[in-house]
């Protein structure tokens, strides 16, 4: 653009680069990293995608048919017109096809967590896995993926088990299964079991699970320790745990379980060792980003390249329980750097439907509203092209003047430049316009940046008036 251009000149409309991809980041080249190939043994991806239909088969049969005979419009919908398995569409199913109610709720149950099926409030839709299984290798794998690591929702815990003993042999279980994918073969059961048994009691110690009481000088008589705050944890004992556990995973195609010993399947062990990789990948990268909270995370995925910081945020993640990762990362999004907001987001993505009630939550919050909305968009199967179109012009317009302060805080003037031809307004004049009423806190810092990096004098002259309107409250 140069000054012969009159001011009000038509914008392009673009789509908006992401901002990983900024050129800054594209010339810092890191050396790659050699494809790791899995152990020795494992079957082919296209027969561990055909493991994985075998076992869902089931399940993709019942979402197939919820899609069939609930969706809009069709008459043998639920009664009250929502698309949700109510006890009288459990009986459909079953009758229509020739299973009981009991085995529709459970493969029901197996397609959601396995991403076939997406449960919205009172409604219920195909999963996009559901739309590509028989032809998308990987969108059947990741939809087992997903049902492996809900392990513990597929197959409950027996009832009257301590809540928080259930919790710590959840969260020991992944060392377990490494134990397991190492062995590469049965391993005894007791021998998990004293595995087990060393993991709770290291994770106590790391929470300092200490009695608490006076401390007895030596030689004095010992008198009975004060009770510890998880005594009732303490007390219970790992062994039923565990078989609860292995029982679980073996619902779930992870392992088998006979004679006193468990083995992991070819997808199990595929899994695992998945996992393994990818907390290996992340703990090789400089900053170490999967033993940093959120925010440094972020920060240190900011001059990745999208493929690499998508790597990093699932090894992140595959370290952390799912509820307090996605909202650690939100509370990352509401601090004052647009860069990580928009990088919390895209981790976000990676999560998937688990994160879903969390970032519906935070649509009543202006700062994170533009992005959650695209992200249900797309999450509910908008194409990214298409997902701003559930943007309201205001919300366009406060996600573009956010997106400028992340490119202008960490980005080079070119990519600033090239940002205004994303804006959704026709015009220059139009987009200051709706800027400045648009009340973002950064409006005036942006503007300034834009001005100083345009080279079009008359447009930058009127991008610095705007933006001193904007700071004395003028028109």
């Amino acid at each position: 653009m140069t000054s012969r251009i009159p001011r009000d000149s038509r914008l392009r409309l673009v789509r908006p680069r992401p901002l990983a991809a900024a050129p800054q980041a594209m010339n810092q080249r890191r050396p790659r990293r050699a494809a790791p190939r899995p152990p020795e043994g494992t079957p082919a991806r296209s027969e561990l995608a055909r493991m994985a239909r075998s076992g869902l088969a089931d399940a993709a049969r019942v979402a197939r048919w919820a899609d069939t005979a609930l969706g809009p419009g069709r008459g043998s919908a639920t009664a009250d017109g929502k698309a949700t398995l109510s006890d009288a569409t459990a009986d459909q199913a079953a009758r229509e096809l020739g299973l009981t109610a009991a085995k529709v709720r459970a493969d029901w149950d197996t397609a959601r967590l396995a991403g076939l099926v997406e449960v919205h409030g009172d409604s219920a839709r195909p999963g996009w896995r559901l739309r590509a299984w028989n032809r998308d290798d990987s969108a059947v794998l990741r939809g087992w993926v997903a049902l492996f690591d809900a392990w513990s929702l597929a197959h409950p815990e027996p009832d009257g088990q301590e809540p928080a003993a259930v919790a710590e042999v959840i969260s020991a279980m992944p060392q377990v299964l490494s134990f397991l994918q190492l062995s590469a073969g049965p391993v005894p059961v007791a021998q998990l079991l004293d595995l087990l048994e060393q993991r709770v009691t290291e994770l106590r110690t790391e929470r300092c699970e200490v009695p608490y009481g006076p401390r007895l000088e030596p030689g004095t008589p010992q008198s009975p320790p004060s009770a510890p705050l998880t005594d009732a944890a303490a007390d219970t004992p790992l062994a039923p745990l565990l078989d609860w556990a292995l029982h679980a995973l073996a619902s779930v195609g992870a392992l088998t379980c006979g004679d006193g010993h468990a083995t992991l399947t070819p997808l199990g062990s595929w899994a695992v060792w998945v996992k393994l990789e990818q907390i290996c990948v992340a703990a090789q990268s400089p900053a170490g980003n999967i033993e940093q909270s959120a925010e440094d995370m972020l920060r240190g995925c900011a001059q990745l390249r999208p493929n690499a910081a998508r790597a990093e945020y699932r090894a992140w993640l595959a370290a952390r329980p799912v509820g307090s990762a996605v909202a650690e990362l939100l509370a990352g999004a509401r601090g004052e750097d647009a860069l990580l907001r928009g990088l919390a987001f895209e981790a976000l993505r990676v999560v998937g439907a688990p994160a879903e009630p969390d970032v519906r939550a935070v649509l009543d919050e202006p700062t994170l509203r533009p992005y959650a909305l695209l992200w249900l968009a797309e999450h509910d199967g908008a194409d990214p092209e298409d997902a701003h179109e559930v943007l309201t012009r205001q919300e366009a317009t406060w996600l573009w003047v956010d997106t400028a302060a992340a490119v202008a805080d960490h980005g080079e003037a070119p990519l600033l430049v090239r940002h205004l031809e994303s804006a959704v307004q026709a015009t220059v004049p139009a987009l200051l316009d709706e800027v400045r009423a648009v009340g973002h806190p950064r409006t005036v810092q942006v503007l300034v940046a834009l001005a100083a990096a345009h080279p079009d004098p008359a447009l930058a002259k009127a991008v610095r008036r705007a933006a001193f309107q904007v700071h004395t409250g003028g028109s």
